[in-house]
């Protein structure tokens, strides 16, 4: 491990190394999940139970606890099938705003709100 993760107090990682520590020393872990899969800047709150064979994506947020084989992404994390298919809608918000413009300029909405 290096240090663009962070790793919150009383957190547990099993068979990695935390190097960069004060005084040059360095920590070994036991004890805790086995089989993880952690991109770099990603951030982990302390006092969480990660679960074996866990993937974190790149420039997470881990604020909750992640049971076994879970996937996830973002900020704060969830499950990565759901985060892909909110940034799909995500990127798409602008055409959706023009769209729902045209629209309540056509019905007349805009122009009873007064806004447009």
């Amino acid at each position: 491990m290096d240090n663009s993760i962070q790793v919150g107090h009383n957190a547990e990682y099993r068979g990695a190394h935390a190097g960069g520590e004060p005084g040059g020393h360095r920590r070994k872990f036991e004890g805790g999940p086995r089989y993880c899969q952690i991109g770099g800047q990603v951030g982990i709150a302390g006092h969480l139970t990660i679960g074996d064979r866990v993937k974190i994506a790149a420039q997470s947020g881990i604020g909750n606890d992640l049971p076994d084989d879970a996937v996830v992404q973002g900020s704060p994390a969830f499950a990565i099938r759901a985060y892909k298919r909110s940034y799909v809608v995500y990127r798409n918000l602008p055409d959706v705003q023009r769209r729902i413009d045209a629209l309540e300029r056509e019905s007349g909405f805009a122009a009873r709100r007064g806004d447009r």
